[in-house]
């Protein structure tokens, strides 16, 4: 197949990226490469796949030196036009949008970044795929759309009209927007909401980056909600699993679908939604224990009140990732984070 997966450089898309070139597709990758973290990052990402961060230009689509199979191109979704040129060139059979304005805190502070890039870029991908035949567009949503939601654990099936975030809305946004493509234009589409994600060339602004760091730099560590925060932390090897699982299986409609009692995970458009996540969720003390037994050192320990737009708890029921693609997401905590330091330690050399 011939796959474009936005969001490249980044955390989930460049781990794809190599899973996908690895097992033979021809990708083409997309990213803006913006500066909401250490830009120096996402380029070192680029690099291990063969993209040179001196042939990297705007708009220009760059071969991979390593993989015969990849080409990477500098682009925001937002850029319709240039947008619109790369499909009707490429003609790709399928496409994963991993691309987007991450981040449930900054979100509170910029705004305007979360609805051009999630709003406006995904409805320029929903247009692209519309106009050149994709035949499933496979895209990022995420477990912050549960919002107030207490039930647990979290289901596909549940209600989520109560966000807390712009970027949970922004979420919910994109698959209220991929159903009504999925229903008019009968392009198949599918909802991943991930939970939690950390591994190897993880992003700065999650928590097992952030405590690490300061960890070994002998700084404290925020905690918030006084520690009593719950996490179903899912190792990144799991979610791209899962994400060619569902990349390989687009859906054709729900037969069984009934509109006197709605289920908002399916319908009888060719749509879908899933939870991707370990369905095991930790305490956030537990987490930075196994941190500290990682690395040897505890952590200084500065506690504080839940943060706005923050969730207490999350939790996966994954049984239509089961039922319809026989996986689960299965790595330990401990496992996923010795793996994560040890490529950290190697990455910055301490």
């Amino acid at each position: 197949m011939k796959i474009l997966i936005t969001g490249t450089a980044g955390f989930i898309g460049y781990h794809l990226a190599n899973y996908l070139i690895g097992r033979g597709d021809t990708v083409v990758g997309v990213d803006s490469i913006n500066n909401y973290y250490d830009v120096n990052l996402k380029y070192d990402r680029l690099k291990t796949a063969g993209i040179a961060r001196e042939a990297i230009g705007y708009n220009k689509l760059v071969k991979s030196s390593l993989h015969s199979n990849y080409s990477f191109i500098q682009l925001q979704l937002e850029d319709k036009q240039h947008l619109e040129q790369l499909f009707a060139e490429q003609q790709f059979d399928k496409v994963c949008n991993l691309a987007a304005q991450a981040g449930v805190r900054y979100s509170l502070t910029n705004p305007d970044v979360y609805i051009n890039s999630n709003i406006v870029g995904f409805l320029h991908i929903l247009e692209c795929c519309r106009h050149h035949g994709i035949q499933h567009l496979a895209y990022a949503s995420s477990s912050s759309v549960y919002g107030l939601n207490g039930k647990s654990p979290f289901s596909t099936s549940d209600n989520v009209d109560h966000p807390i975030s712009l970027y949970a809305a922004s979420k919910k946004s994109n698959e209220l927007m991929a159903h009504t493509y999925s229903h008019l234009f009968k392009v198949p589409t599918t909802g991943l909401r991930f939970f939690t994600v950390y591994g190897p060339w993880g992003r700065p602004d999650m928590a097992l980056f952030i405590f690490t760091k300061a960890i070994l730099e002998g700084k404290p560590i925020q905690v918030f909600n006084n520690g009593n925060m719950v996490r179903d932390f899912t190792y990144v090897a799991d979610i791209v699993e899962g994400v060619v699982r569902v990349i390989d299986n687009p859906p054709t409609g729900n037969a069984a679908w009934d509109a006197t009692h709605p289920d908002p995970s399916t319908s009888a458009a060719p749509y879908k939604v899933y939870n991707i996540g370990n369905s095991s969720p930790v305490k956030l003390m537990d987490f930075v224990d196994a941190i500290e037994q990682e690395l040897g050192k505890k952590a200084v320990k500065e506690f504080l009140p839940m943060q706005p737009g923050d969730v207490a708890a999350t939790c996966a029921d994954v049984q239509d990732l089961i039922a319809n693609l026989h996986y689960k997401p299965d790595t330990k905590v401990k496992e996923g984070i010795s793996h994560f330091l040890k490529w950290y330690r190697g990455y910055y050399g301490v």
